[in-house]
């Protein structure tokens, strides 16, 4: 029974505040990170080695200096309201810079290229815009493992996430069969993430066809997850992208088609919470009109120094450099005892385990102090099986020297265990 109100109107009780809430909130998952530190609760790791984190993927590669210059160099701007739309010099870089990076044909950046406050933002806030939840059944597909956004995207919007397995033996590819001709039928919103997180695996363009194919037959959209694009390897082909699929397939205007990107990976400035998505123009007004009202415009600041970033590429390939020297170290380190390979692209090690994931890396910070994901807080259960299981997620965001030393400690509980 609740205690009732003693200033009316203003004082409630536990039980009767509770049930004002989103009911939808307790369908959320705790976040991964959340999972882990529960994991490690009352453990104190052996202090005879120092810490090493490897569990999030947040980027440790220094800012670039011009950077950061143009963002104090604008820090007037912060006595202004930005605007939703945002600046036209940054929509125009934002353009400019997919029609270099992808070889499209110039996109208007008045009504295809919209700043988002991060990509993360930007996929959770398209699926609140996008979803009917009156629709019976309404469904969001997207990969597993996944980033948690989709989930909590689909299931506050008020839809339910059904999920492709992307597996080992299947070279971690998107097999869309796995979901019904119903279920696609009730599929208003697909998300993909290429290069993927935490596979690395890069959509090929069977299934980029595949993927618009059902688009067409069931008029979903599609949300492409891009924030990993431009973390590559020399000598490799770049990452093709959703745009530049739909245009090698004679798709004009990018057709129930959005491209989001950031620059917190590419630049290393995940402070500064800014990308930008891109794609079909009528989506976009409809987007536009919802974050008028959802609040999320981009400092003029951070604007500013976002078109600094969008129009350099040298700071990008000295990034892409430093990760590649931490892959070849750690893989070389780790071939001859666990089973590693290099991903198509990105910052993670998703690494096959000799046991269980969870104990995997509850063992590895215990007796080695090195923190990294248990791939089954990365998935979900579905179609018999948690694709995460027996897998971890190792971010290389670390100075090589850290990663050198992360994987000389895994070595040595695999020869334990």
């Amino acid at each position: 029974m609740g205690t009732g109100r003693t200033i009316p109107g203003v004082l409630y009780s536990t039980a009767e505040s509770s049930s004002k809430l989103n009911p939808r909130l307790a369908q959320l998952q705790p976040y991964p990170f959340q999972k882990l530190q529960a994991l490690f609760e009352g453990i104190t790791p052996n202090q005879d080695f120092s810490p090493v984190n490897l569990h999030i993927g947040e980027p440790r590669h220094a800012t670039s200096a011009f950077i950061s210059q143009a963002l104090s160099e604008h820090i007037a701007g912060l006595a202004h309201y930005p605007t939703t739309l945002g600046n036209s010099s940054l929509r125009s870089s934002i353009a400019s810079w997919l029609a270099r990076r992808y070889r499209l044909p110039d996109l208007d950046p008045e009504t295809q290229v919209l700043p988002v406050n991060g990509s993360r933002e930007g996929l959770f806030s398209i699926a609140q815009a996008i979803i009917d939840p009156s629709a019976p059944q309404a469904m969001v597909a997207c990969p597993n493992p996944f980033y948690q956004i989709y989930e909590g995207a689909a299931i506050l919007a008020g839809a339910a996430p059904s999920f492709l397995n992307t597996l080992p033996e299947d070279d971690f590819a998107l097999d869309f069969a796995q979901l019904s001709d119903d279920a696609w039928s009730h599929t208003q919103l697909a998300y993909v993430c290429s290069p993927a997180n935490p596979t690395g695996k890069i959509l090929s363009e069977e299934e980029w066809r595949r993927l618009f194919e059902l688009s067409d037959r069931y008029g979903f959209v599609i949300a492409a997850d891009e924030c990993y694009s431009e973390i590559h390897f020399e000598g490799d082909v770049p990452p093709s992208g959703a745009l530049e699929m739909a245009h090698r397939l004679g798709r004009t205007g990018y057709p129930r088609l959005l491209a989001f990107n950031s620059l917190s990976k590419r630049s290393n400035v995940p402070g500064m919470r800014s990308g930008f998505v891109a794609g079909d123009a009528s989506l976009l007004e409809k987007f536009l009109l919802y974050r008028t009202y959802h609040g999320s415009a981009m400092s003029p600041a951070v604007q500013a120094a976002s078109e600094a970033a969008w129009n350099d590429e040298s700071h990008v390939a000295e990034n892409r450099r430093l990760y590649q020297e931490k892959f070849i170290a750690v893989i070389d380190a780790l071939v001859d005892t666990l089973p590693v390979s290099r991903p198509d692209a990105g910052f993670y090690l998703w690494m096959k385990t000799p046991i269980s994931d969870v104990i995997f890396a509850r063992k590895l910070y215990h007796d080695y102090n090195v923190t990294v994901l248990p791939g089954t807080y990365l998935a979900r259960y579905s179609h018999g099986i948690n694709p995460g299981e027996n897998f971890v997620r190792m971010a290389l965001v670390e100075p090589l020297a850290e990663c050198i030393e992360a994987a000389a400690r895994i070595k040595m509980l695999v020869s334990c265990l």
